[in-house]
């Protein structure tokens, strides 16, 4: 190292900066290599092709030059023709030869040399090689024609008064405009000017045609009529507007002739021109132009990026982005790499959308599209993904791309992303709202095992809708938190900045606060509570979604704070419901964490049930996430990991010999997901049936189906499952016809719902208005009714006319695009994505309370309306019911009972006549399929060869009727075909069991619930009359967050709720 340092020389002495710049005189013996920069532009012809051509703003000035010099000439040949004597004889020499005064002459002699300079030099700076080129282009030509005979005139004074067309000089002046404008488009940076461009060519070529044309006539009609300058406009204008009155013609056979050639150039011209400007016209409809920069800073609007536009999409999308009032003057721009649908285009012809919304094709990852877009000055940027696509992963490889080049080009834009895999959620964390398809999806459909139709009710909740009824409340949030709860409890404290979330049907911004000052009554009970001094009247007030009553009246009952009253509408008195005050508990050690219904208690387990549950099961976190992102959720858990040869159902191991679902002796009902796949999503799935909150001895086992053909479906246990789910499967999403994409689905669920008739299955479909073919029945009289209602809702432009299919209102069917108002009111109301996704069990919250349902048995009618329910449950259990889930049975009209009367007439007669070895097996089929075999009209009746012989038996044994009874017999023989076919499917099924080896014990007991239909009632009136096994929903707070000392048994904590409730009732 020291050699090394050695080895370096010293700086010369005195070395100071000035050397280094301009080198030091010791050196200059040294040979060096100097270096010269832009040589080529040294010479002189560079320079000025520097200053001519290539420099944008200099060219731009001398082009401005050319063109005032044409404008010039013009001008001074216009002056000429004023200043001559138009008593001249009719000679033809007076067209080559006009009166010119000196100093015009002058002046034309002056621009002459200016332009024939500027020519000849930027000939020769453009010069390439071939002169001829630059000699025979024909602005070059037009100004030698008007320039060179100027010039000779200098030389040979007798040619001053020569005519020379100078009004040609319009082209020219046509040329140096056209290559001004490039020159600055060029210099301030504009691309978007081909349209402009387009239209000043079309503008300057007619006024160039039309001057040259009126020029040209009044020139040849010098030997005529002697036409002046405004004579010749008029004719000129008049005939190529093809009006020709004829006061003003020419005479002479040279001007009719130039007339003639002046209409032959526009004729070939103009339609060029014209249809050029068309094809610009159309592109720019195509790609949408420009959102205008000045409307972007002076108004508002939000950007909707897509990869594809469906009329779906955007009709969902406006209807709930312009369902809130502060949003109707907003603009909405939709930026779409594809060409708008014809659909589309006249969706957005409507005077409605046509003044709010614009379309751009384009592409978000490039800034020029953004920029045309303001996305910069945006709102906000919708993100959606293509859930169409065969590949899901590319789609959302896209999406993410989209929402990375929108972060960069404008960082401070809120970004509402869709995303479809939750996988790849963690590349979108920085978006201010996030919405994963399957993440919702199938939290919902496990939730719809638990929680009958939950899909049904957050489909509901989460559409916009208007009316008036009660206010639900259901979460708070503190101010300095951003974490909702649900239903934190009764031991949760108001403050007076806490933000209130609940359920209505009146928007809130219709909703207000109102002080009211009222005498406390003496029948009032006095209030235990004790918490912050008042809570003021203009609280923080939120809704989600739909809501009820207005909010406008707030009564004092004591010093603690407010409670909400009704509105009063004037004098009109509102009828009260009859409901006991709930009295404000002081001792929460008396707030009973008891269930009033028996489907979610474990208090009655035995103490070796409960050992065996605790040996099988420990509450805590999964080991492992299935991908990054996952909230992490406390649930039930096995002690040890089960090897991974015993998850095959269908296949034995070396710990276990079951090969079938039967086996196994499950005390719980199956849950049957059908999928395509076992993906990540599943994660999601599961952890809302395992979470911590549910009893340990309610937990279903969990069957995943990848295949579906029969033989797998009877060795899962189809046959006694709880439930079964079919996820719309990925390879099938996308279909060349509109709507196709659901079509091998429909099928599937339709064979197994004829199959299977008490099985409760839960379908997924991509396109919401398939779900009219779900349990397709082509001649029930409700159904046909129902579909009369929905289209009458489509007419009225309602978004939720699915609403009254019954599939859809009872659980059965759901689609995710229906979730996509999510995010579009997430712009309004920022807490949508979170309170759903609480609702969900997707993220869970210290302190915040879960869904849970409760079914009313027999016991439990004595509480008769809603709001007796209310209030016993939040004042017992804490428990907050948002909804009731209803099922009735679809009453049959007279004719319709005679005629399952006659049919099971028949069918008496008919087992008369069978046969004794058929007897046995044949009735006790047709005693359990009777009923639906009643009720399921709407199906041909199969000819099946034993049902033939039966009927032939009929005609030969019966005696011949005619009239009425001929009908009766025919119905008769008709409905028992249809007997026929279902037994035929019974037998199919039972005698495939048998040939696997499975169990046919309960298939022959399940009955048929096709006779059925189911409805939510979300919010009810405080008067609905509770009926025996409606569903109620609860959020109910959370177990962890309060522990009670003691916890009484079931019985003897309904047996006292009872007692206190018949006191209360007696004064009521």
């Amino acid at each position: 190292m020291v050699d090394l340092e050695s080895e370096v020389p010293p700086l010369p002495p005195r070395y100071r900066f000035r050397d280094l710049l301009l080198g030091d005189q010791g050196w200059q013996n040294d040979d060096r290599v100097q270096v010269e920069f832009y040589m080529n532009e040294n010479t002189f012809k560079e320079r000025l092709k520097l200053f001519f051509i290539k420099n944008q703003r200099s060219s731009l000035r001398i082009r401005l030059f050319n063109f005032s010099l044409k404008l010039l000439s013009c001008l001074l040949y216009i002056i000429r023709v004023l200043l001559e004597n138009p008593s001249q004889g009719n000679e033809w020499s007076h067209i080559f030869w006009v009166n010119r005064s000196l100093p015009l002459w002058g002046l034309q002699v002056s621009v002459a040399l200016i332009s024939l300079f500027e020519t000849i030099l930027l000939g020769y700076l453009s010069y390439k090689g071939n002169i001829w080129e630059q000699i025979l282009r024909i602005p070059f030509i037009l100004e030698i024609i008007n320039a060179v005979p100027f010039i000779i005139s200098i030389f040979w004074p007798s040619l001053r008064n020569l005519f020379v067309p100078v009004f040609l000089n319009c082209w020219l002046a046509k040329h140096a405009l056209e290559n001004m404008i490039n020159d600055l488009h060029r210099a301030i940076q504009r691309t978007q000017s081909a349209m402009f461009n387009q239209v000043l060519i079309l503008i300057s070529t007619l006024l160039c045609l039309i001057f040259t044309c009126i020029c040209g006539i009044q020139h040849l009609e010098r030997i005529g009529k002697k036409l002046n300058l405004f004579d010749s406009l008029y004719f000129c204008i008049v005939t190529f507007s093809t009006v020709g009155f004829g006061d003003v013609t020419p005479e002479t056979w040279s001007s009719k002739l130039f007339v003639v050639a002046m209409i032959c150039v526009a004729l070939v011209v103009l339609p060029i021109q014209f249809e050029q400007l068309a094809y610009l016209w159309m592109e720019r409809q195509k790609s949408g132009g420009n959102y205008s920069r000045h409307r972007a800073q002076t108004e508002k609007h939000v950007v909707l990026c897509v990869s594809s536009l469906k009329i779906d999409l955007l009709m969902d999308f406006l209807n709930e982005f312009y369902a809130h009032p502060r949003l109707q003057d907003y603009y909405v721009v939709i930026l779409c790499p594809t060409e708008m649908d014809v659909q589309v285009r006249r969706v957005l012809q409507i005077p409605m959308w046509s003044q709010r919304v614009i379309y751009l094709q384009g592409s978000a990852l490039k800034d020029q599209d953004l920029l045309r877009a303001k996305m910069d000055d945006a709102e906000a940027c919708f993100i959606l993904s293509s859930r169409c696509e065969v590949d899901r992963t590319s789609s959302d490889h896209q999406t993410i791309l989209r929402a990375w080049a929108v972060k960069d080009f404008a960082p401070n834009c809120p970004l509402y992303v869709q995303i479809l895999k939750p996988e790849n959620k963690f590349h979108i964390k920085f978006a201010d709202h996030v919405v994963c398809e399957e993440e919702f999806k199938y939290a919902m459909l496990a939730l719809n095992c638990i929680c009958p139709a939950t899909s049904t009710l957050i489909t509901l909740l989460v559409h916009t809708s208007r009316g008036q009824f009660g206010v639900c409340l259901i979460g708070v949030r503190r101010e300095d938190n951003k974490n909702i709860l649900l239903n934190p409890g009764p031991r949760y404290i108001m403050n007076s900045t806490d933000i209130c979330f609940y359920i209505n049907i009146t928007k809130e911004e219709n909703s207000a606060f109102k002080n009211q000052d009222q005498q406390r009554k003496s029948n009032v009970s006095r209030s235990f509570y004790h918490g912050p001094s008042r809570l003021p009247v203009h609280s923080i007030i939120a809704s989600m979604g739909t809501v009820a009553i207005d909010l406008q009246d707030t009564s004092c009952r004591s010093a603690s704070g407010p409670t909400l009253s009704l509105p009063t509408e004037g004098s009109k008195e509102i009828r009260r419901p009859s409901i006991a005050p709930v009295l404000e508990v002081a001792d929460t050690s008396s707030i009973q964490t008891c269930d009033l219904l028996s489907d979610q208690s474990e208090d009655e387990t035995t103490p070796d049930e409960e050992m065996s549950s605790n040996l099988e099961y420990a509450k805590g976190y999964p080991p492992y996430s299935p991908y990054i992102g996952s909230s992490p959720t406390f649930c039930h858990l096995l002690h040890e990991k089960v090897p991974f040869c015993c998850l095959r159902l269908d296949k034995s191991c070396q710990h276990n010999y079951y090969e079938d679902a039967k086996a196994y002796g499950f005390k719980n009902k199956l849950i049957i997901v059908a999928a395509e796949t076992a993906g990540n999503g599943l994660y999601n799935f599961i952890v809302p049936l395992r979470a911590y909150y549910r009893p340990k001895k309610e937990l279903n086992p969990i069957v995943l189906l990848l295949d579906n053909p029969l033989d797998d479906l009877l060795r899962c246990g189809v046959t006694f499952a709880a439930n079964m789910v079919v996820v719309d499967k990925e390879s099938t999403m996308s279909a060349e016809e509109d709507y196709m994409a659901d079509a091998k689905t429909i099928v599937n669920v339709q064979t197994l719902f004829r199959l299977f008739s008490s099985l409760s299955i839960i379908t997924e479909l991509t396109h919401p208005a398939n779900m009219r073919f779900m349990q397709f029945r082509a001649k029930d009289c409700y159904s046909l009714a129902l579909s009369k209602l929905e289209k009458k809702e489509r007419e009225r432009g309602s978004n939720l006319a699915f609403m009254f299919r019954l599939p859809f209102a009872a659980g059965r069917v759901f689609s995710i695009s229906m979730l996509d108002t999510l995010l579009y009111q997430s712009f309004v109301k920022d807490y949508m994505i979170s309170i759903t996704r609480l609702l969900l069990g997707l993220d869970t919250t210290p302190g915040s309370g879960f869904l849970c349902s409760m079914k009313i048995t027999a016991d439990d009618l004595w509480i008769r309306t809603y709001a007796r329910l209310y209030q016993k449950l939040c004042s017992s259990t804490g428990d907050v019911p948002i909804g009731i889930y209803r099922t009735e049975s679809q009453k049959l009209t007279t004719s319709e009972s005679r005629k399952i009367a006659s049919q099971s007439q028949i069918s008496i007669s008919v087992e008369e006549w069978e046969d004794t070895k058929d007897s046995k097996e044949q009735g006790h089929h047709r005693s359990n399929h009777r009923n639906s075999t009643s009720s399921d009209q709407s199906d041909h009746p199969l000819l099946r060869r034993k049902s033939m012989q039966w009927a032939r038996r009929l005609s030969r044994k019966g005696p011949k009727h005619s009239g009425k009874t001929a009908e009766k017999i025919t119905q008769q023989r008709l409905n028992l075909y249809r007997r026929s076919e279902r037994q035929e499917l019974a037998e199919l099924v039972k005698n495939r069991m048998k040939h696997l080896g499975l169990s046919t014990v309960g298939y022959d007991e399940m009955n048929d619930h096709q006779s059925t239909l189911s409805y939510i009632l979300i919010n009810p009136s405080p008067d609905t009359r509770i009926e025996l096994n409606d569903v109620v929903y609860l959020i109910r707070p959370d177990p962890l967050a309060y522990l009670p000392n003691s916890e009484p048994s079931r019985r003897n904590s309904i047996c006292n709720v009872t007692g206190q409730d018949s006191r209360e009732e007696t004064q009521l």
